[in-house]
């Protein structure tokens, strides 16, 4: 699709008021005549220039995204990691797990948008989280044959996961960090 019509200043300007409209309302309830009515622009610009509401909402939370992680690279994983934790801070940190939590429900009625968060933000994740990994085998700082390489992904999104059900507490970044400390480097061995 052609998206050269906005310019950035205005594409982010959409941007951050789906995120805006997403928090108030939930997925269920954000409509394209909302996001058109807040971002004062025609419904049609809208499909035309993101085709449909899940991607719209998905390359918004995309574009929120402080950091991709395929750009991070400071010779060691743990420096790797740190500089991922630390360029989000806590109050964006909180707001993200938010609007994650609320569109991880929506998912369940909406396969356009489980199919537009795997595309566009959890595949693209995986592979800059597999990159940064890999650099960490290449370099010789975790096992190849390390069991616990395949199940970072999933030790990460339950630290984000459980943070709230176990503790009622939202995830920031002094949790991230003793998370990573205390569980994932360890399992990699470094």
């Amino acid at each position: 699709m052609a998206r050269s019509r906005l310019t950035p200043e205005r594409e982010n300007e959409l941007y951050a008021a789906v995120l805006d409209l997403l928090g108030e309302v939930g997925y269920e309830a954000l409509t394209m005549d909302a996001v058109a009515a807040r971002t004062r622009s025609s419904k049609a610009t809208l499909y035309r220039q993101w085709g449909s509401k899940p991607e719209l909402v998905v390359r918004a939370l995309r574009n929120n995204k402080p950091v991709h992680l395929a750009e991070i690279d400071t010779g060691s994983l743990r420096g790797d990691v740190q500089a991922v934790l630390t360029r989000t801070d806590d109050c964006q940190m909180e707001k993200n797990s938010a609007l994650l939590r609320g569109l991880s429900h929506a998912v369940h009625d909406n396969p356009d948008l489980f199919q537009a968060l795997r595309e566009l933000l959890i595949e693209p994740e995986m592979t800059g989280l597999g990159a940064l990994l890999q650099r960490a085998v290449d370099r010789g700082e975790v096992r190849p044959d390390n069991p616990a390489l395949p199940y970072v992904p999933h030790m990460m999104i339950g630290a984000f996961a459980a943070r709230e059900l176990v503790e009622d507490r939202p995830v920031d970044q002094a949790f991230l960090v003793d998370y990573v400390e205390a569980v994932v480097f360890p399992a990699l061995g470094v």
